[in-house]
C-alpha cells in the first residue's frame, strides 16, 4: 500500500558530500510558492523547507507535478544540475525491501 503524503527530497548535499551554497538555498526555492500574511512567511505544503540528518532540504510533494509541471521540472533539474542528493522520505523502508 503507498503513502498518501510520500515526499520527495532534496538534500542540501552535493553527490561528494560538500554542503551546498549559499545557506538559505531551501528557503529560497521554497518561497516559490509561499505566501505572506501578517507579515509571517507561509510554505506550500507542496514545497517547503525541512531538515533532514542536521542538513538543510526541500520537502517536495509529488502531487505538484500535475498541479505545477513546470516548477516541479524546474525544481528537479537544478537538484540534478547543482548534483543534489535526491531521495524520498520512506528509504530507509525501501532499503530494507528486496524485490
Amino acid at each position: 500500500m503507498e503513502k498518501k503524503d510520500n515526499k520527495i527530497i532534496i538534500e542540501g548535499i552535493t553527490e561528494s558530500g560538500e554542503k551546498f551554497r549559499p545557506s538559505d538555498w531551501a528557503e529560497r526555492m521554497s518561497g516559490k510558492l509561499s505566501t505572506f500574511e501578517k507579515r509571517r512567511i507561509h510554505y506550500s505544503p507542496l514545497l517547503q523547507p525541512t531538515i533532514k540528518d542536521g542538513h538543510k532540504c526541500v520537502a517536495l510533494d509529488p502531487k505538484l507535478q500535475e498541479s505545477n509541471p513546470a516548477l516541479f521540472e524546474s525544481i528537479m533539474k537544478f537538484a540534478k544540475n547543482n548534483k543534489l542528493k535526491i531521495c524520498g522520505d520512506d528509504d530507509k523502508e525501501e532499503s530494507d525491501e528486496h524485490d
